[in-house]
């Protein structure tokens, strides 16, 4: 039972427009505890934080503070063009006897600060000309000089290098043993094992567990996570995945030890024609990089992508020209021109291959764009509509149309079913197996299980931006998908 609570929430509902974001959700931080707390995408941890930082009031139920609250969220929100010093000190300025701010105290006083940080750039230069993980460790830093009762954390270590991940682990330690509470949201169990005391889960807006983390097996928490049955799991073991991949015919598609630090390590996967390959795995762990790497619009530490046993080089045109197209995750900010019509949506891709000396074919276009409006069964009213006016199935429509008209050999989808009802959901999924069947490689990448288990011929299973498993044939089971998620402690959770 906590003994001296710094928040406590009771029965909290939050709705929006009709879908319950959290359903009566109890949680309780105990002072200068490190509390983890997680779930797939849209359990509600971030409408729970909004709640606690008072952004979102509550439906239903009680929310009480003990203290003062200071959050690090995911992406850096401070402000990039002052300097490094101004947002460390925005709000709490040194101050002259004249009331003014002291630049040369405030610049000596970051310079310092960040210096136990491990960063030693120029505090007077602007926010913004720092790397990304840098950015992210100065945002710490001012959270935790905010004198704060309570920091929380989203997804801290997202961006960071693995010495800046050992940095903000001992900052945590520090604010531990000085009685601040830590809510720490991660997808990476080392890390969560590692510092967290106890754990709470959410699911689909639902408490569904709280308790000491050191007493939860990984596998066990995976299960929480999804919201399926560990038994079968244990049954099958360690053998449900690691095994060799034979097929009479040769890859098309090799992406060999992809590595971009921190994001990815040493990730492998091959795809033959014809073949459908599934990424699999939980948020956070590596999936969309993977595909952004092999075309090209991830930058490498190492690794190397080849197309028919030809390397390609590492940019997205040469990646088009080999033969790769990609479908993006966010149709609305990667994908959808919305001011331009269908016709100029799907023709964007293949103007260069339909221009002759500058000049673009219309001809060309309208055959082109007729072929695949009747081939993908496009609802529009006329070439001409605006892709804006269409349905989400329908723009994921046209996206598929834009890519497929380049003519590729390798196909990489990501989420293209998110978003978009049953009926237009079950036609992607139908055109994807068409396209196979044609002899397109295909990496289908699904936040949805099911989806993966019905449309891959083989899955790659990703933990924290590393292979865990492959699986194929009799081992594409949702049991063995959970087992390689928790492969590297599967002999660990058993002696829990």
């Amino acid at each position: 039972m906590p003994t001296d609570p710094v928040i406590e929430v009771a029965g909290v509902t939050k709705t929006f427009a009709g879908v319950r974001a959290l359903d009566d959700v109890d949680f309780t931080l105990e002072k200068g505890e490190i509390h983890a707390l997680v779930g797939e995408n849209g359990a509600g941890k971030s409408t729970l934080i909004k709640v606690l930082t008072g952004i979102h009031t509550p439906d239903a139920g009680r929310v009480e503070r003990h203290g003062r609250i200071s959050t690090i969220y995911q992406e850096v929100n401070l402000v990039p063009l002052m300097s490094v010093a101004a947002n460390l000190f925005l709000g709490r300025e040194p101050r002259t006897r004249l009331g003014l701010i002291d630049r040369a105290r405030r610049d000596a006083d970051a310079a310092a600060l960040l210096g136990g940080y491990g960063i030693t750039a120029d505090v007077r230069s602007p926010l913004g000309t720092l790397a990304v993980g840098e950015q992210q460790m100065v945002a710490l830093a001012r959270a935790v000089q905010a004198e704060a009762d309570v920091v929380i954390m989203d997804e801290p270590t997202s961006s960071l290098e693995p010495r800046e991940v050992e940095t903000l682990l001992g900052v945590v330690a520090k604010l531990h043993e000085a009685g601040i509470a830590v809510i720490y949201v991660s997808h990476r169990m080392d890390e969560l094992y590692r510092i967290c005391d106890r754990v709470t889960v959410l699911r689909d807006g639902k408490r569904v567990h709280t308790g000491s983390l050191a007493e939860l097996p990984r596998i066990e928490l995976v299960s929480l996570m999804l919201g399926r049955s560990v038994t079968e799991i244990r049954k099958h073991g360690t053998t449900a995945f690691g095994e060799d991949h034979h097929a009479d015919t040769e890859p098309v598609l090799e992406a060999r030890d992809l590595t971009s630090t921190p994001r990815i390590n040493g990730v492998t996967v091959s795809i033959r024609p014809g073949e459908v390959v599934g990424l699999a795995g939980l948020l956070g762990s590596g999936r969309t990089e993977t595909a952004k790497a092999i075309i090209g619009a991830l930058p490498l530490d190492r690794g190397t992508v080849l197309v028919a046993g030809k390397p390609v080089p590492r940019n997205v045109k040469a990646a088009t020209r080999a033969g790769i197209s990609m479908l993006a995750e966010d149709r609305k900010t990667e994908g959808i021109i919305p001011n331009l019509s269908v016709r100029e949506n799907i023709v964007l891709a293949a103007l260069p291959k339909l221009s002759r000396f500058g000049v673009t074919s219309r001809a060309k276009q309208d055959r082109i764009v007729d072929t695949f409006v009747k081939r993908l069964r496009i609802k529009v009213s006329s070439p001409e509509q605006k892709v804006s006016e269409l349905s989400g199935g329908n723009q994921q429509k046209v996206l598929l149309a834009r890519w497929l008209c380049t003519e590729p050999k390798i196909l990489l989808l990501d989420e293209p079913t998110r978003g978009i009802d049953v009926g237009a959901k079950a036609e992607v999924q139908a055109l994807i197996d068409e396209l196979a069947r044609e002899g397109l490689a295909v990496l289908l990448i699904s936040s949805e299980l099911d989806e993966l288990l019905d449309g891959a011929d083989r899955l790659v299973v990703l933990r924290d931006g590393a292979v865990a498993g492959e699986l194929e044939g009799a081992r594409l089971t949702r049991e063995h998908v959970l087992a390689a998620i928790a492969a590297e402690v599967m002999d660990d959770a058993d002696s829990h």
